[in-house]
């Protein structure tokens, strides 16, 4: 079963058990699913489904930390709903032995030696990594590894 295929049968056991709150969060995702694929005009493959969910969790993120700094806790839980919903569509993250395992062989194939290597070093991380792992920690044990002794 697709995950687009999944989100839909979720959003049907929604709309059946008068889950509001899941329904809510699950029409979000539709909608930018749709959205996207009007704009584009392809059909959303599962990984372009995961980084388009990936990027919906980030905005929620975000969102919660301005709340909080406004003092606006009841809003902030909102977020923090939305995000456990998404968060369920995502695949199984990393460790962090198992990210550093992929930056030491992403470093070994593709030869990089120093700092100006690090887009390259990130393109391909990228690639492998998305939607398992927080890129801002690959980025840092990237730098690390490319640091100069």
């Amino acid at each position: 079963m697709s995950l687009k295929e999944q989100i839909t049968d979720d959003m049907k056991a929604a709309m059946r058990a008068k889950d509001t709150q899941k329904l809510g969060a699950i029409r979000l995702v539709m909608a930018q699913i749709k959205q996207k694929e009007v704009d584009e005009r392809i059909e959303l493959n599962d990984a372009h489904i995961v980084a388009l969910i990936e990027k919906m969790i980030k905005q929620r993120k975000d969102s919660i930390t301005q709340y909080e700094a406004g003092g606006r806790a009841d809003l902030a839980d909102v977020e923090r709903a939305e995000m456990a919903i998404l968060s369920a569509y995502m695949p199984v993250g990393l460790t962090d032995e198992e990210i550093a395992a992929a930056v030491k062989d992403a470093v070994a194939e593709t030869g990089a030696s120093g700092p100006q290597d690090m887009g390259k070093l990130m393109a391909v991380l990228k690639g492998k990594l998305a939607g398992r792992a927080d890129m801002t920690v690959v980025s840092a044990l990237v730098k690390k590894a490319l640091a100069p002794a």
